[in-house]
């Protein structure tokens, strides 16, 4: 039991620091690339760390299980050896996480958008108006544990080599911390291209910001055209 402890105390800090360094080098580069864009918002920040950093514990928790698991047991689908199974397998497995991934954000997402639900659980991450580089993991504990719970939940059913697994997490990091800046850091010709009509940038997301009820996904604009929610992007 104490190294179960041990495991998700070790995950909190870890994924507290990725948030610190991966947000706090993203609202640097804002500073740089955009004096004076979070002007003001010292207090909004303030609350957008804080509410992360709770959340980073709950995001902890389910990760430290799984390592000690992993570990300790061998009770999940985590391997090393890359010829464990096909080669061909990585890069599918690592799209299939990220589907499976961007659909369970999906819904649920339209699900705390029920106004009912959006009062008591959702509202404190709209509270940030404008989205900030700090805002990605700025949830409610309900929120925080209806998102963090999937990826740990694949691993005991779904096969992913550790390097896939920890470019899933990455990438999950990256684009959270992005779709929140504010304003778009990709350049134009790549947001409006084939690809970037499928993939969801700061400019996608930040209409949701402004709209609330549509551009619901997390990486990819699949689910939004299909069931009429996409209305395009904004100029953030």
């Amino acid at each position: 039991m104490d190294s179960v402890l041990a495991s998700a105390i070790a995950m909190t800090v870890i994924v507290a620091v990725r948030y610190l360094i991966t947000s706090g080098m993203f609202a640097w580069a804002t500073h740089k690339v955009r004096p004076g864009h979070y002007a003001g918002l010292e207090k909004q920040i303030r609350s957008e760390i804080t509410w992360s950093l709770a959340t980073a514990a709950i995001y902890g928790v389910p990760a430290g299980v799984v390592a000690w698991g992993w570990q300790q047991r061998g009770w999940t689908k985590i391997y090393v050896d890359p010829l464990a199974y096909p080669l061909w397998w990585m890069p599918v497995s690592l799209l299939l996480y990220l589907f499976i991934h961007d659909t369970w954000f999906y819904w649920t997402h339209r699900w705390m958008h029920r106004p009912q639900v959006f009062r008591r659980i959702h509202a404190i991450h709209h509270a940030s108006r404008p989205p900030t580089a700090w805002a990605a993991m700025n949830f409610h504990p309900i929120e925080a544990a209806i998102v963090s719970l999937l990826i740990p939940a694949l691993v005991f059913v779904i096969p992913i080599h550790v390097g896939m697994l920890g470019l899933v997490l990455l990438v999950m990091t990256v684009m959270g911390v992005t779709n929140h800046m504010g304003w778009e850091m990709f350049p134009r010709w790549l947001v409006h291209s084939g690809a970037g009509n499928w993939l969801i940038t700061a400019s996608h997301h930040h209409r949701h910001h402004e709209l609330y009820r549509c551009n619901y996904g997390l990486y990819f604009r699949f689910w939004d055209r299909l069931c009429g929610t996409d209305k395009g992007l904004s100029a953030p």
